[in-house]
């Protein structure tokens, strides 16, 4: 079960699901016995909100499960900027 923030350097409690992002990934296949279907395994993580803004986590070809920054987004060339107009008088 889920209790905190993987980021290690974070920790923050897991109260409510309204923030933040939950990962799923495939965990290490366990036989019960020869012969038998392999017993699929899933690992649930959570990232809070604030570290979920910059981070994600990954998982390597060897099944270990990795903390990593999210990659920058360019915008294209062509895109303008958002602004936000006040609709306020000055």
């Amino acid at each position: 079960m889920v209790s905190n923030c993987a980021n290690a350097g974070c920790g923050k409690p897991l109260h409510y699901l309204r923030e933040g992002r939950i990962y799923i990934f495939e965990g290490s296949a366990r036989r019960s016995e020869p012969g038998t279907k392999r017993l699929r395994c899933l690992e649930h993580y959570w990232l809070c909100g604030v570290c979920a803004e910059t981070l994600m986590l990954v998982q390597d070809a060897q099944g270990i499960v990795r903390l990593s920054g999210k990659p920058l987004v360019i915008p294209e060339v062509g895109d303008a900027p958002r602004t936000i107009h006040s609709t306020l008088a000055s």
